[in-house]
């Protein structure tokens, strides 16, 4: 095996351990038990507007990035990117510690209870699928494989809009 496929499995292999990993810490924080002594320890109150403000403004990155890939301006396209990554990476680690302090979700009160569970399921699962997905594409990326890049692009580009823009609309539905 060459130098660069094993390179090229080591970082497959790492995008999908890590996915996994992350995908199962984040089903426990929410479905698991918590330490006694844990909920309230720490006033996690203002993360639930940061985690909005994040996926907010990881959604603008991403339709930034795209109107630069259309106008052919890949360096400010490749930084957008990581800026979006950058961005939704500080999401998951507000909203992990949010959901270690504070047990299960806020539950939902307001007058449209199925569009909400069905933007919340739909959130939900596409996050959970949208990780890898966005690992690769910049992997690929970065490695200048832009054929293999540009098609996973086409699927995870609208799918992590998608996440961003209704984490916004769930924040609203609940805290609005």
């Amino acid at each position: 095996m060459s130098t660069e496929a094993a390179r090229d499995g080591f970082f497959v292999r790492l995008i999908w351990v890590v996915s996994i990993l992350l995908a199962a810490a984040v089903a426990f924080l929410i479905l698991g038990p918590r330490p006694a002594g844990m909920a309230g320890a720490l006033d996690v109150s203002g993360l639930p507007v940061v985690n909005a403000t994040l996926n907010g403004t990881a959604a603008v990155l991403l339709v930034a990035a795209f109107l630069a890939i259309k106008a052919r301006n890949i360096p400010l396209h490749r930084r957008l990117m990581f800026t979006a990554f950058a961005v939704s990476a500080g999401f998951l680690v507000s909203y992990v510690i949010y959901h270690w302090f504070k047990a299960g979700p806020r539950p939902y009160v307001g007058d449209h209870k199925g569009l909400y569970l069905g933007i919340l399921f739909s959130h939900i699962a596409l996050a959970a699928v949208v990780l890898p997905l966005q690992l690769f594409t910049l992997y690929r990326g970065w490695r200048d494989e832009r054929a293999r890049h540009r098609r996973l692009a086409r699927v995870t580009l609208p799918m992590w809009l998608y996440v961003s823009v209704t984490g916004v609309v769930i924040y609203v539905m609940l805290y609005g």
